[in-house]
């Protein structure tokens, strides 16, 4: 009698399960946590939360490290229950916060976990932080009074595409693309203002634990950090009916691309520079780079982020194929480079 195997992974292909997801007759709740705590096993661990979440359906993107857990997922309404059991069978996952995304849509089509080394990839060394002494959490009120104090530092700890989008007025914006060069860069900006008063905020809280106690292992005395990221924020002050002190929309890293906050546009299409925050994947699939397009643009390249990725995008799949194979015959990133950064101030 053949034996059913226990599934680990998913094996369907992106556009089945993309197909599937929009023929959903319910809705879905899209949510994140993170929790450092040590895993002995994280591959033991990862295999198990695959098989629970698997059953009930769950999508979305999951990062498991010796260190702890980082999780952005979705959860059929209908188990959103069943998930709670799930996350309570394990003691050090039983009180850390859920945050529900602001806004709906489809966010994840699979289930993807993953073993890392790091829950976020800075690559500092393990001597220059302590995970048991980290920065002071705010609330979304504590936060916003801390802000209008004149001498306070508010630095934002996310790659400077999210920042383009979507900050709070004053943060300082370092000039970062990816997470490996954010805490040198923000030490340097901060130099000289150790006994001040500083405050660190991310999407969802998980990048400022590590970077406040980095901060805190290299002289700072008063650092804070915004409890649960932007997203407990706008929570928070949506339920109390404050006013936003953050501007714009908030970067997502899911199909959506982003969650809108405020109805101020303070960025611009990367192709005309008109006013827009829409961010966009070319489609061209030898690009695929993430840039802003206004509706017009899109229009006019079909998506993609240039006339010539554009053409490649409609040579026949098998051509694109081959093309592909030579570098010398693929419209790669075009005029879009890591040379390229938004025009952000960065004044305290």
């Amino acid at each position: 009698m053949k034996q059913n195997k226990t599934i680990l992974f998913n094996k369907v292909g992106r556009d089945i399960l993309k197909k599937e997801l929009a023929a959903e007759p319910f809705d879905r709740i899209t949510a994140s946590f993170y929790v450092y705590h040590p895993i002995e096993n994280p591959q033991a661990f990862r295999d198990q939360l695959f098989i629970n979440w698997n059953k009930l359906n769950i999508l979305g993107r999951i990062y498991i490290a010796t260190e702890g857990i980082n999780a952005q997922f979705s959860v059929p309404e209908q188990n959103w229950s069943q998930f709670c059991e799930i996350m309570n069978s394990f003691p050090f996952l039983r009180n850390v916060p859920i945050k529900k995304a602001i806004q709906g849509g489809n966010s994840f089509y699979k289930l993807t976990i993953k073993v890392r080394n790091e829950l976020v990839a800075y690559g500092v060394p393990e001597n220059s932080y302590d995970m048991n002494k980290v920065g002071n959490h705010l609330s979304a009120e504590e936060f916003n009074q801390a802000l209008e104090k004149s001498e306070t530092i508010v630095v934002d700890m996310r790659n400077y595409y999210e920042s383009e989008v979507g900050r709070f007025e004053s943060a300082v914006i370092p000039d970062v693309e990816i997470s490996k060069e954010l805490l040198p860069e923000v030490k340097d900006i901060l130099d000289g203002k150790e006994e001040e008063q500083v405050l660190l905020y991310c999407t969802g809280g998980i990048r400022c634990e590590k970077a406040s106690s980095y901060l805190m292992n290299h002289g700072f005395k008063n650092v804070n950090q915004l409890s649960g990221g932007i997203i407990q924020y706008v929570n928070e002050i949506n339920k109390n009916g404050v006013k936003s002190k953050f501007i714009g929309k908030i970067f997502v890293f899911d199909a959506r691309l982003g969650e809108r906050v405020s109805d101020d546009i303070i960025s611009n299409c990367h192709i005309c520079n008109k006013s827009s925050d829409i961010h966009r994947d070319c489609k061209n699939d030898a690009c695929h780079i993430l840039f802003i397009q206004c509706e017009t643009c899109f229009k006019e390249l079909d998506g993609c982020c240039s006339k010539e990725c554009n053409d490649f995008f409609k040579l026949p799949i098998e051509e694109q194929k081959i093309r592909r194979k030579d570098p010398t015959q693929v419209v790669s990133r075009t005029f879009f480079d890591s040379r390229i950064k938004p025009k952000l101030n960065q004044k305290f």
